[in-house]
């Protein structure tokens, strides 16, 4: 027997309470934070700005749960075409269309719209088409030999590979490493074989390390990086040493959070300026008021939206869906992993916001289409009495 409840009543509203709760913490803390802004911004209210892309985000979502998300297999290449033309229109424009910043090419002017960033709706594009390449592979190579395992995998590198290229090109670090963490999820739960993707990970690890170790012993050789990658590391890994110019967003944010202690300073008393505190450093400004508690409780709503896409996900009973699911997750996970671990100088800086908290438009348009996604996936899955 079937739960023959309708979508509509199959729509998971913990969740969207989860959502909710981070979209007036976002209001509160971008408000307090308007107050450090450089002049030039103050006339700018953001946090109203915040709650109206949050109605924007809103309606995306109810739009995304309107379609069937079977659908979105269908028009899945059409989309990864739709997003690479946006990506290459970067390379090819002239420069009055589109905008660099901080030494990266990667959005379009848009006039009194502001900016746009297209790798923030490639993303979307992105989770879907990896998806839909598994769950064909899947249905076509139901035995999942080492020979097929091989083959998705030189699938996936074939559809992820175009547009990554292209975010290097930009440059663009952080967002490639978004990338790289949906295709790393879809590749884990693909069912490719452990023994593939061992090897993988530890070739990765030891790039790592193999990078640390020159930029330690042998900081010659990396002359040929470009030299704000290299300020980013040299601010990463020496804070204090160059606290002057590269080190100084780092400082900054490691000053703001252990200065809020256990409880913080109070709502609006931030005393340690932040650059790009409503945008990058949101996590800081959160800290330096409401303290260890403070910080803790953002984690804490991030840990339980987690909790139930990853829920929602093994519930389905469709593969695609659970392949959509586990892509946003993925997204989401190191979005956040990677922006409170820049603030405490777990990871270098890359600029990328906190997922439903950081001031931004189309990076908060984008996470809401995620959302309406899991939420489509969760509203249209069928349960059985004896499942």
């Amino acid at each position: 027997m079937t739960n023959d409840k309708s979508p509509q009543q199959q729509i998971d509203y913990t969740l969207i309470f989860i959502l909710f709760l981070l979209a007036i913490l976002s209001t509160v803390a971008i408000n307090s934070a308007e107050a450090t802004l450089p002049d030039v911004l103050k006339n700018i209210n953001f946090s109203v700005k915040q709650i109206q892309w949050y109605i924007i985000g809103s309606i995306a979502v109810v739009i995304t749960m309107i379609i069937d998300y079977d659908r979105f297999r269908q028009l899945s290449w059409y989309l990864y075409g739709f997003g690479m033309v946006l990506l290459v229109g970067l390379e090819v424009l002239p420069e009055g269309l589109v905008q660099t910043i901080k030494g990266a090419t990667s959005w379009y002017k848009l006039g009194p719209l502001g900016n746009f960033q297209p790798s923030e709706l490639m993303k979307i594009f992105m989770i879907i088409v990896l998806s839909k390449v598994i769950a064909d592979h899947r249905e076509k190579y139901p035995n999942n030999s080492v020979s097929d395992d091989f083959l998705l995998l030189g699938k996936l590198a074939a559809t992820a590979g175009p547009p990554v290229l292209l975010l290097v090109r930009q440059p663009d670090m952080g967002m490639t490493m978004v990338f790289c963490a949906i295709i790393g999820s879809l590749v884990l739960i693909s069912g490719i074989k452990w023994k593939i993707i061992l090897p993988v990970v530890f070739t990765g690890i030891l790039a790592i390390g193999t990078f640390l170790t020159i930029f330690f012993k042998y900081p010659e050789l990396l002359g040929s990086m470009k030299a704000y990658q290299l300020d980013r590391f040299y601010g990463w890994l020496n804070p204090w040493e160059y606290s002057g110019e590269q080190g100084f967003q780092l400082v900054k944010s490691l000053l703001a959070i252990g200065s809020g202690e256990l409880g913080g300073k109070g709502y609006q008393n931030l005393e340690v300026y932040l650059p790009e505190a409503h945008t990058d450093f949101i996590f800081a400004v959160i800290s330096e008021q409401f303290g260890f508690i403070g910080g803790s409780l953002v984690i804490s709503l991030f840990f339980l939206l987690i909790y139930r896409m990853i829920h929602i996900a093994l519930e389905s009973n469709d593969p695609f869906g659970s392949y959509l699911c586990t892509g946003v997750i993925g997204m989401i996970t190191f979005q956040v992993f990677q922006n409170v671990g820049m603030t405490i100088g777990l990871l270098p800086i890359t600029g990328l916001p906190l997922p439903f908290v950081s001031y931004g438009g189309s990076s908060l348009a984008t996470y809401m289409i995620a959302i309406g996604i899991v939420l489509n996936v969760r509203s249209r899955t069928r349960k059985y009495m004896f499942d």
